[in-house]
């Protein structure tokens, strides 16, 4: 799924069709599924956003179109094994940011498992969604808007939320470390992945790595580290913490609940840090064309 906007110019922008076609052929493979051929995603896209031109929200609102790609087997065929037919269709609606843009309180999911290690949460299936959405409501009736999936392994490491991906931010001085997990039970978010191309530009450190339990504390490091273990102990010096999806965009977290630990850590309690507000600021400007990029995402 990506989004389109309209730029000052009132013309449509759609926002990194390429890495979504990459998503979507990456997630049909992994069920069996014949990938859907970059050219055609891209003409298809296009067709649904020119037919359905009118639904694109003004350039000067907080909306955009939501465009949503799927493919589904379409043949009668009642057997144990892979489809012989298949259907690929597009479904756009105009949308605002999922969640709103104020800060809202996650509990740590550890009666659910998201994904299984060496599953398919790495990929956008339905599977990965539909489960969720007892425990989801269930933690919205609690009062908490967001939830967190740790790995299904031992539950020693952050995955990511059920609707986005973990951004982690620490701040010292006038710099931020961007702190970004990884791991094959979570989906590449094209939304995050913006986010770390964006923090690099603008000289913040990188790290791309698993977040996990422990006792040490590890500060900011100056340079791009990938593959190593952070303790769950860190969480709380994260100065902010950040949802990131097309539907969520850039959500910054107020705080996250374990209740196996009775901890609370508390992030942006006032309102969105500062952190925050540029990389929504800057990822915002790119997709309605109010910066000229060179990162070529239109």
């Amino acid at each position: 799924m990506t989004p389109a906007y309209r730029d000052p110019k009132g013309l449509i922008q759609v926002f990194r069709p390429k890495e979504h076609a990459a998503r979507l052929s990456l997630s049909c493979s992994t069920i069996a599924i014949p990938p859907i051929p970059e050219d055609i995603f891209l003409r298809g896209v296009n067709l649904a956003v020119v037919k359905n031109a009118e639904y694109v929200p003004p350039h000067d609102t907080d909306a955009a179109l939501y465009i949503r790609p799927l493919v589904f087997g379409s043949d009668a065929f009642f057997a144990v094994s892979a489809g012989t037919g298949y259907k690929f269709c597009i479904y756009v609606q105009p949308y605002k940011a999922y969640h709103g843009v104020h800060p809202l309180p996650a509990l740590i999911l550890e009666d659910f498992d998201r994904a299984a290690p060496k599953g398919v949460g790495h990929v956008k299936v339905g599977g990965n969604y539909a489960p969720v959405l007892k425990w989801s409501d269930q933690a919205r009736a609690e009062g908490f808007f967001m939830t967190l999936h740790l790995d299904s392994r031992d539950n020693s490491e952050v995955d990511e939320f059920s609707t986005s991906a973990f951004i982690g931010l620490k701040q010292s001085g006038s710099s931020y470390t961007l702190v970004s997990p990884n791991s094959r039970s979570i989906l590449k978010s094209v939304t995050s992945t913006s986010c770390i191309e964006l923090a690099k530009s603008f000289g913040w450190n990188v790290e791309i790595r698993p977040v996990s339990e422990g006792t040490a504390d590890i500060p900011c490091q100056p340079r791009e580290i990938t593959g190593i273990q952070i303790p769950y102990s860190e969480l709380p010096y994260f100065t902010e913490v950040l949802a990131a999806g097309t539907a969520a965009m850039i959500l910054p977290v107020k705080s996250i609940t374990r209740r196996s630990t009775g901890d609370t850590f508390e992030f942006a309690v006032n309102g969105p840090g500062e952190g925050c507000k540029k990389l929504s600021k800057a990822l915002l400007d790119v997709q309605k064309g109010i910066v000229k990029s060179d990162l070529g995402w239109l």
